[in-house]
């Protein structure tokens, strides 16, 4: 195997630049291939209000601290800037607005054709492209005459004015959206679970303090469970208050959509004007189909993010990938490392030394 072919990095968000940053250290040839304009990911297309729930002091990616003040908590645009000046210090090849369509296999390894015409020879493939919304099937959905979207089309209040609206969801983007929508709109959060809240601060510390100093962002996925069940909902306080006073209305999941209502669980009808589903995101993979790597579902066939079927190829950006923070700008980092240290190997040839095999890759954790 050719080690000057590069390691291919589908994605340039924040997994996609880790990916570089780690692949750089291990000297290993990458190039960065981003659909959009600049090497930031979907940052730029989240709600205009979102500021991350982790004050800056934990919210960086390897090698560059995020800048202001280490507690507060970066906006959106704030995240975009960091990603765009990062992106500027690693010295590697990042092209932007370049769609990868497929991944096949090849005599260097793989070949990842791009939806412009090029196919470009890999010696591995880290896929960090992100991830899509995750639409589920609601009952009477085909007869609806409102509008149903999921919030990865949300950006801000001002198409919801003075209408009714019923958010879908119990985590921090559903009730972070739902409690500024009540500010200008008759707004109901539905969901099949209560909503729990974790209180930021505690002990005089932001929570995310001794979620790092405690260990508890490196906690492996099967012990996740145990240890916290279910999703939390990290608040200052404000939105517990809401939903306690009756500024924000929470109900049981409605049990259809007919027409221009929603039908209630207890069979009452309502009219709504919008249904907004913060219903998840499921990674975006699809060009890897043609690999074997996916399961039935379209999922990654993985263990820590090293494919279980395909020797050479990897994930980043996976939600509780290996830890509770896989998935986080100050978590992706750790698994950056671990992923290309394997892929990097493989690119050089010593696929073997690291157990990339199905079994190797199942006990490599």
């Amino acid at each position: 195997m050719d080690d000057k072919t590069p390691v291919v990095i589908i994605g340039g968000g924040q997994s996609g630049l880790a990916a570089a940053a780690a692949g750089r250290r291990h000297g290993t040839d990458v190039v960065v291939l981003e659909v959009g304009d600049r090497p930031v990911g979907t940052w730029p297309a989240y709600y205009d209000s979102l500021t991350l729930l982790s004050p800056a002091r934990y919210s960086a990616l390897p090698g560059l601290e995020f800048p202001g003040d280490p507690d507060h908590h970066p906006h959106r645009d704030d995240v975009v800037a960091y990603l765009e000046r990062y992106a500027s210090t690693l010295g590697v090849p990042i092209r932007t607005g370049v769609e990868v369509e497929a991944v096949e296999h090849a005599d260097s390894g793989f070949l990842v054709r791009t939806a412009d015409g090029q196919s470009l020879p890999a010696s591995g493939v880290v896929s960090a492209a992100g991830s899509r919304p995750v639409l589920p099937e609601l009952a009477g959905q085909d007869t609806f005459r409102g509008e149903l979207t999921h919030i990865a089309d949300y950006r801000n209040v001002k198409p919801y004015v003075g209408r009714r609206v019923v958010v879908v969801g119990s985590g921090e983007s559903a009730v972070q959206i739902a409690h500024e929508l009540g500010d200008v709109a008759d707004v109901t959060l539905t969901s099949r679970r209560p909503v729990r809240f974790l209180a930021r601060h505690q002990r005089g510390q932001d929570v995310h303090h001794w979620s790092v100093t405690s260990g508890f962002d490196r906690l492996p996925p099967e012990w996740l469970a145990q240890v916290v069940p279910g999703r939390l909902v990290n608040d200052a306080g404000e939105y517990e208050r809401a939903l306690g006073d009756g500024r924000l209305e929470r109900r049981a999941m409605f049990s259809a959509l007919d027409g221009d209502a929603v039908v209630w669980a207890d069979g009452t009808r309502e009219h709504v004007d919008a249904v907004l589903l913060a219903t998840g995101y499921a990674p975006r993979v699809d060009h890897l189909a043609g690999l074997g790597a996916l399961d039935e579902h379209g999922l990654p066939l993985h263990s820590g993010g090293l494919s279980t079927t395909t020797p050479g190829l990897g994930y980043l950006g996976l939600e509780f990938q290996r830890s509770f923070a896989s998935n986080t700008l100050r978590g992706v980092g750790r698994d950056a490392e671990y992923v290309m240290d394997a892929v990097a190997a493989y690119a050089g040839g010593a696929a073997a030394a690291v157990g990339l095999s199905s079994r190797g890759a199942a006990r490599a954790r």
